[in-house]
């Protein structure tokens, strides 16, 4: 049985790991066999290509160097974590992949569109996901909510400007590549915007398992 592969995307403090958790526990309710990760990390190698790149001691990183470092703990991630899953025939929850990279390196950082799904094409070997969840909703407050609790991490702690630059980037993504995305309206309460999410997922499900759950 071929796996399904389903990943949340969107801007900082958009609601993806809440969303993540309450998904965690929708599949462990109903049985069904898949694993839950996240990008950047998932794997050893991963979270410590993590910590490398959101480390706030680290601000003369070059634009370049991060996007490498990404498409690095991605390359490692599918390798070792996603692709594996997938061919025992498991769903695979993951919190960001591709997509960010090329809203956040390839527009946030200007290096790039093309330029960045190149990179990744090589380190994905061809994986996509089957189901995109993006969760759309207007950054510049979530992320003041986010900075305000935690005070943030290194890309959090970039600015208004450059967070806006990623949604721009993001809402020309989802124009240019809309195959398998759906768009969450995360402006809701958090179980509006489960229900949203499951919704789409169980189409998935339904289309490509002929399960209903």
């Amino acid at each position: 049985m071929k796996g399904i592969f389903i990943t949340l995307e969107g801007p900082d403090g958009s609601g993806k790991s809440t969303i993540m958790k309450k998904l965690t526990h929708y599949f462990k309710d109903k049985n069904i066999d898949f694993i839950g990760t996240r990008e950047p990390g998932g794997t050893e190698i991963g979270e410590d290509i993590r910590n490398i790149i959101l480390d706030k001691k680290n601000k003369n990183m070059a634009a370049e160097t991060e996007a490498l470092l990404y498409a690095a703990s991605r390359g490692q991630h599918v390798h070792e974590k996603i692709l594996p899953a997938l061919k025992m025939g498991k769903i695979v929850l993951c919190e960001r992949f591709i997509l960010s990279s090329l809203a956040y390196q390839g527009v946030g950082r200007g290096l790039g569109i093309e330029e960045v799904r190149m990179i990744n094409d090589f380190a994905i070997k061809g994986i996509r996901p089957d189901l995109t969840l993006f969760f759309h909703v207007d950054p510049s407050l979530t992320l003041d909510r986010k900075t305000k609790r935690n005070e943030g991490d290194r890309l959090e702690k970039e600015g208004t400007e450059f967070h806006k630059e990623v949604y721009r980037g993001y809402m020309e993504l989802l124009k240019k590549y809309p195959e398998n995305i759906k768009i969450i309206d995360a402006s809701k309460t958090i179980e509006e915007v489960f229900n949203q999410s499951i919704c789409h997922i169980e189409k998935v499900l339904k289309n490509q398992r002929g399960v209903i759950v």
